[in-house]
């Protein structure tokens, strides 16, 4: 298993017990990503738990949990589950195939595979992720469960923004607060926080006040010295700067676009 390296590149997860394969992925994938590797799925979960990972590719047929339990224990984990997975098998029937998609595989290889083939798709997969989180983050009306792409990530960040609608009046509210709310570890919280959206919990919770004030702004029946205390900024100023250099527009601006 290799130590963490921090860099900006994507994690991926490469999970294999045939060494071979794992040193063969990690050199054709190793210049793009960041890669991490395990030989079954119980390294690979250890390995999660600990670190922030963007995707998973892992074999099928494995000792101590194959590839079908490390794709269900990652889809069904609350703090796992946006993470993409490919499974890479020898197994070429349909029924493997069906099972690897029911388990909630994100993609599905046989072998022998082309390197090219699985480097685009690890490629699409990071991309149309990246593109939902970006337009997460600059669109005022984007909901945060546009973000989510499993039941479990859903509940995960309808639970997160109501705890931070129920706290917004509170200036002081940060991560500590925020993992203590969720009953979750802070290093767990802001490793699922991060994954799922590229920001770390207290930029999440500035883009849910300045949401939140979209949705005030958009009812009409506020001025925005009172929007900004009921979302927690302790001045016009301090919101209209972070609204700006959020969405690229001052709050004025955005209701005088409203009407």
């Amino acid at each position: 298993m290799q130590t963490t390296v921090h860099t900006e590149k994507p994690t991926i997860l490469i999970v294999d017990d045939n060494e071979d394969i794992l040193e063969f992925l990690s050199d054709d994938l190793g210049e793009q990503y960041h890669i991490l590797s395990a030989l079954n799925g119980v390294q690979a979960l250890k390995i999660l738990s600990e670190e922030v990972v963007h995707l998973v590719i892992s074999d099928v047929m494995m000792p101590e949990m194959d590839g079908f339990e490390l794709c269900r224990k990652i889809k069904s984990n609350f703090e796992l589950s946006h993470i993409p997975m490919i499974l890479l098998t020898a197994k070429n029937t349909l029924q493997s195939k069906i099972q690897g998609l029911n388990e909630g595989a994100d993609a599905y290889i046989e072998k022998p595979f082309s390197p090219e083939h699985l480097a685009a798709q690890v490629s699409s997969l990071l991309t149309n992720r990246n593109k939902l989180k970006e337009y997460f983050i600059s669109s005022p009306l984007a909901h945060i469960k546009s973000i989510a792409h499993t039941k479990t990530d859903e509940e995960f960040l309808e639970r997160l923004n109501n705890c931070i609608v129920e706290n917004m009046a509170n200036e002081d509210l940060d991560v500590e607060h925020l993992a203590l709310a969720m009953n979750m570890s802070r290093p767990t919280l802001y490793r699922k926080v991060k994954s799922i959206s590229n920001l770390s919990p207290n930029e999440m919770i500035n883009l849910s006040r300045l949401k939140k004030a979209v949705e005030l702004m958009s009812l009409g029946t506020m001025p925005l010295s009172e929007i900004a205390e009921k979302v927690g900024y302790h001045s016009l100023t301090q919101f209209g700067r972070n609204f700006q250099k959020q969405f690229g527009q001052t709050p004025s601006e955005y209701m005088q676009n409203l009407k």
